[in-house]
C-alpha cells in the first residue's frame, strides 16, 4: 500500500536503485559459483531465459508485431555481442576483481557516444570531448594499473582489465543496437540473447553439470533468476518513470554497490587512487548526460553551455 502511495517518480526510483543494488550483488555469485566463465554464462543465460519467457507470457508481450526479420536479426546480433560481453566480465572478476572489473566495464557510456559520432557523423563538442578524456583518466587510476608499477607478474591482471574494456564496448554497441530496435520490448530483446547463449555456448566449450555441487546450483540458478530476470524487470520498468538526470544518476547504484559488496565481503577495498578514479568517471557520466560546461569557457568569446551539443 505504501508504495502505491508514491509518485509514478519516486516509484521508478525505487525501482531503479533496487535493480541497481540487486545487480550490485552478481559479483559474489560469479566468485561463489566457482566455474569458469563459459559455464556461468551458459546458466545464466539458461535460468534468465526460462525466468523471463515466463513473465513476457504472463504479460503477453509474444505478439507477431514484435517479431520482424529486421528486429528478430538485430536482436540475434545483439545477443552474440551481449554473450560474448558476460563471458569477458565475469572471467575480468575471476582475474582482478568484483569492484575494478565493475569500475572498468561502466565507461561504456562514452564509448556509446563515441561509436555513436563515429556511426552518424554527430558532432561531439569540446565539452563532450572534455568529460570523455576525464573519464578515461578516471578509467586509469581506477584499473590500478597506474600505481602497480612493474607490470611484470601482473599478465591476469592486465588480461582482466583488457576483458572487462573490450566488454565494455561490446555492450555500447548493445546498447546502439537496442535503440535502433523502436518498438521491441527491452526484455524481448533480453530474452533473446540469453537464447542465443543457450544454443551457441555448448557449440563452444563442452558444458557438464555432473560436477556441479548443491551449493553451487543455488548461485548459478540465482544469477538467471535474480541478475537476468527480475533486475532487467525492475531496470527496464523504472526507465520510463523517470527522467534523464534522476536515471544518470541512479545508473551508478550498480557500480558503487560492487564496491562495498567487494570491499565487505572479500575484504577487496578499492585504494584512494582507484576511488578518486571512481569519482573522475561517475561525474564525467554525469557531464555528458546532463550537458554540463566544462571546456567551452576556455574559447574567447563562447558562452558556458548548458545543455548537451
Amino acid at each position: 500500500m505504501a508504495l502505491m502511495s508514491l509518485s509514478q517518480r519516486q516509484q521508478g526510483a525505487i525501482t531503479l536503485a533496487s535493480g541497481g543494488l540487486l545487480m550490485g550483488t552478481l559479483g559474489i555469485f560469479v566468485e561463489e559459483a566457482r566455474l569458469g566463465a563459459l559455464t556461468l554464462v551458459f546458466f545464466r543465460c539458461l535460468f534468465g531465459f526460462l525466468s523471463l519467457a515466463a513473465y513476457c507470457a504472463w504479460k503477453g508481450f509474444f505478439t507477431r508485431a514484435h517479431f520482424t526479420r529486421r528486429s528478430l536479426t538485430l536482436a540475434l546480433i545483439s545477443g552474440v555481442l551481449m554473450v560474448t560481453q558476460w563471458v569477458g566480465f565475469f572471467d575480468a572478476i575471476h582475474r582482478t576483481s568484483i569492484a575494478v572489473a565493475t569500475v572498468v566495464f561502466h565507461v561504456q557510456p562514452f564509448w556509446v557516444v563515441l561509436i555513436g559520432a563515429a556511426l552518424f557523423n554527430e558532432r561531439l563538442g569540446v565539452d563532450r570531448l572534455g568529460w570523455i578524456a576525464t573519464a578515461f583518466v578516471g578509467l586509469v587510476l581506477a584499473s590500478g594499473v597506474a600505481a602497480t608499477g612493474n607490470l611484470q607478474g601482473q599478465t591476469s591482471y592486465l588480461i582482466g582489465i583488457g576483458e572487462a574494456l573490450v566488454g565494455s564496448v561490446l555492450y555500447a554497441s548493445v546498447t546502439l543496437i537496442a535503440k535502433g530496435l523502436g518498438d521491441l520490448r527491452p526484455h524481448l530483446l533480453t530474452l533473446a540473447q540469453c537464447a542465443v547463449g543457450v544454443v551457441c555456448l555448448p557449440f563452444i566449450a563442452p558444458l557438464t553439470a555432473a560436477h556441479i555441487g548443491p551449493m553451487q546450483w543455488f548461485w548459478l540458478v540465482g544469477m538467471g533468476v535474480l541478475h537476468t530476470g527480475l533486475s532487467y524487470v525492475l531496470i527496464y520498468g523504472a526507465l520510463p518513470k523517470l527522467s534523464t538526470p534522476i536515471i544518470a544518476v541512479l545508473l551508478f547504484v550498480y557500480p558503487l554497490t560492487a564496491i562495498v559488496v567487494d570491499a565487505v565481503v572479500y575484504g577487496r577495498a578499492l585504494s584512494l587512487p582507484q576511488l578518486a578514479g571512481m569519482v573522475l568517471i561517475v561525474v564525467a557520466s554525469l557531464g555528458v548526460n546532463l550537458g554540463w560546461p566544462l571546456l567551452s569557457w576556455l574559447r574567447p568569446g563562447a558562452p558556458a553551455r548548458h545543455h548537451a551539443d
